[in-house]
């Protein structure tokens, strides 16, 4: 039996990122780098490659980003998770969030303002294409045109191995790590062979099962 609630934002699970931006004029105080948490972001195209953040008129980085067209989105490891709740609850207008935390703003590639965060397992670097005023929110459709990935995610084939980062993920108003591979895309239907092969664990534990007997 399900109860009837109220209509509310209960998407859930979510990821939870970090967007990072800047002026045009970094030196000034009000146009320094600036990070800014947002639970509400998602891929919404694939060619080209395009995701959206939707952020509140008020926040001090919806100004940054409507000047100078372009933020970066940092995915959230376990190590930054705290950053991460700081950065959601505290104002750039009042503080340099990059500085309190320790964190380092680098050169998002393809980008002319917004840094990318150096110690986030993976950044994305988007050009804004298109802002829809939706009520409380803002929604800033962008293109990814860049890319940047931690080196230790990689293996020795360059895929990337993105379990390696222990990404966090954001579930009415908590924050999780991600927990173990359930499945692929399309393991319902794959073979004996692919499962074997993309299912390492599944093959380990099955393994240890006939070694107990």
């Amino acid at each position: 039996m399900k109860i009837e609630m109220p209509p509310s934002t209960m998407l859930n699970p979510v990821p939870v990122v970090m967007v990072s931006c800047a002026g045009k004029d970094p030196e000034k105080i009000a146009k320094r780098p600036n990070i800014i948490t947002c639970a509400w972001a998602g891929t919404v195209n694939s060619e080209p490659p395009m995701v959206s953040v939707s952020i509140r008129k008020s926040r001090h980085s919806h100004e940054l980003i409507c000047e100078t067209q372009e933020f970066v989105i940092n995915l959230v490891s376990e190590d930054l998770a705290k950053a991460c709740d700081y950065s959601g609850v505290r104002s750039g207008s009042k503080e340099d969030k990059f500085e309190k935390l320790d964190l380092h703003a680098a050169v998002a590639p393809k980008l002319i303002y917004a840094p990318m965060i150096e110690e986030a397992p993976v950044s994305l670097s988007c050009k804004l294409k298109d802002i829809i005023e939706l009520g409380s929110h803002d929604m800033f459709l962008a293109e990814v045109v860049g890319v940047s990935v931690d080196e230790k995610l990689l293996n020795s084939n360059g895929k990337i191995c993105l379990e390696k980062a222990h990404l966090v993920t954001y579930c009415h108003g908590d924050y999780f790590t991600i927990g173990k591979m359930l499945g692929f895309f399309g393991y319902s239907v794959a073979s004996k062979e692919a499962l074997k092969r993309r299912m390492p664990a599944k093959k380990a534990k099955k393994s240890n099962k006939k070694g107990n007997k």
